[in-house]
């Protein structure tokens, strides 16, 4: 069934599918950088990234209903696929130090339970660490706590499981950015994704900034950045451009999807034997 609608007909920033997975213009055209002219260029920036945030806020809007529309059935058996995927890969297999998502069925994430469940019941003479997201405001604050079994996770006010900033015994749980060893491998949710390592997320910027956080980090420690890996649904993947960048926006360095590994950056060609 062809779609009634045209894209002169669709008003502004009310987008179908097929519309809104058309190549957008570059996320670099038309950004005026700041100058003596200052005021001119500031807005022109403004009306830039707000023109941006209307084609997230449309795209999320399309990818969340794909999502709420596909099939319980193949939902699990991709989550299976993906899983499977992970946790034979060697990269998987090598880390040591992983940060990871908990997923939230509520949020129709990919699944990460196995994912978790394995790093953390094999190979205890590696002594792998496991770190997972604990958000702790509404001003993008998130940190990545140490938990040694999932039994370590409770549900916060949105009923998402999230470690408690102490364990058991009453002391603090072991942030990734005071950790003393790199991080290896991060394991990251999104809504929409492109063969090129754009991500969008939720409109949080939660883990882009934490992300950005972390890299600084690395790069002040002469560590070797980690690998950001995104899990996601077939129906997650969009065309080349279809995903507008801002400054602030981390890309990924290869997507697993039910069919496979899709190494994206050169460090992810490296490693995808």
């Amino acid at each position: 069934m062809t779609n009634p609608w045209t894209v002169a007909s669709i008003p502004r920033f009310f987008f179908t599918r097929s519309a809104i997975l058309r190549r957008q213009p570059s996320p670099c055209s038309g950004v005026a950088t700041m100058s003596a002219a200052g005021e001119k260029n500031f807005s022109s920036d403004a009306a830039h990234l707000e023109t941006i945030f209307k084609q997230k806020k449309a795209l999320r809007s399309v990818v969340k209903r794909d999502l709420k529309s596909m099939d319980p059935i193949l939902r699990s058996q991709e989550d299976e696929a993906i899983q499977r995927i992970v946790m034979e890969a060697p990269w998987f297999k090598a880390c040591k130090r992983l940060c990871a998502y908990i997923s939230s069925s509520a949020l129709r994430e990919v699944d990460t339970t196995q994912i978790m469940s394995h790093f953390l019941g094999s190979h205890p003479e590696m002594q792998k660490k496991l770190f997972v997201p604990r958000v702790e405001d509404r001003n993008r604050n998130m940190r990545m706590l140490h938990i040694s079994s999932t039994d370590d996770l409770i549900a916060n006010s949105m009923d998402i499981l999230e470690p408690a900033p102490v364990d058991a015994d009453g002391n603090e749980r072991e942030d990734v950015l005071f950790a003393n060893e790199p991080v290896d491998l991060f394991l990251l949710p999104g809504l929409a994704f492109d063969k090129a390592g754009r991500r969008l997320g939720r409109g949080g910027g939660y883990y882009d900034t934490f992300l950005s956080r972390y890299q600084e980090l690395a790069m002040e420690r002469n560590w070797k950045q980690p690998l950001k890996i995104a899990l996601c649904y077939s129906v997650q993947i969009v065309d080349e451009g279809t995903i507008p960048l801002t400054p602030n926006d981390i890309l990924v360095d290869a997507l697993v999807s039910p069919s496979g590994v899709i190494p994206i950056s050169p460090a992810a060609l490296e490693i995808r034997h």
